[in-house]
């Protein structure tokens, strides 16, 4: 019986590669909680790009995004862009 692919070393080597990097959620543009706890909303997870059940590649690192736990449950399967930051506007 075959184990989890994502308990294997090229899967963690990727993963922390990218924690590593310390980059914002490129999902929502905000910070990343690297020292929050796994189970937390906003801590830190590996995205795909492409999603795996759409043909991505797990330890590709062209398709390994950093994204909030939260972000990245939302977004499910989709291959949606990032989403810009929101910026206030001067309009009243």
């Amino acid at each position: 019986m075959a184990g989890n692919p994502r308990n294997g070393r090229p899967y963690r080597r990727l993963t922390a590669w990218l924690r590593a990097q310390r980059l914002p959620c490129w999902i929502c543009g905000h910070n990343i909680g690297y020292e929050l706890d796994a189970r937390h909303p906003l801590s830190f997870t590996l995205d795909h790009e492409v999603p795996l059940s759409k043909g991505g590649i797990l330890v590709d690192r062209a398709n390994a995004r950093a994204a909030h736990r939260r972000c990245n449950s939302a977004r499910g399967n989709r291959p949606t862009a990032p989403r810009q930051p929101v910026r206030s506007s001067r309009r009243w």
